[in-house]
């Protein structure tokens, strides 16, 4: 079976992932996210971690709810938030939020 051995090779594939998303330029902190709204990894401090996950998971189902009643035979699949200092990213699974904060690029 894929019992423990394969959750360590996830693990060590998500780790991977973070921190090559991490590394990009501006990139200020990536989350995943249960679908629960828990967060299970985070490059941010408690605290920022705990506002992200709460916030942006809610956020996240609200706005799938808002894609399906739309079109029941559609989905979100992406979502963005621009504000004046970061853009937030939320790329959901089914049973993840992969949550990236960046800062602007200053010119």
């Amino acid at each position: 079976g894929s019992g423990a051995r394969g959750r360590v090779k996830m693990s060590a594939a998500v780790e991977e992932t973070l921190k090559r998303i991490q590394s990009h330029r501006g990139v200020k902190g990536v989350l995943i996210v249960n679908s629960d709204g828990v967060p299970i990894r985070s490059t941010l401090n408690q605290e920022s971690t705990d506002s992200y996950a709460a916030l942006l998971s809610q956020l996240a189902f609200k706005a799938s709810s808002v894609v399906r009643t739309l079109d029941e035979t559609d989905g979100l699949t992406f979502l963005r938030i621009r504000s004046n200092k970061e853009e937030i990213m939320v790329a959901p699974d089914r049973d993840y939020l992969l949550i990236v904060i960046q800062r602007h690029e200053m010119n």
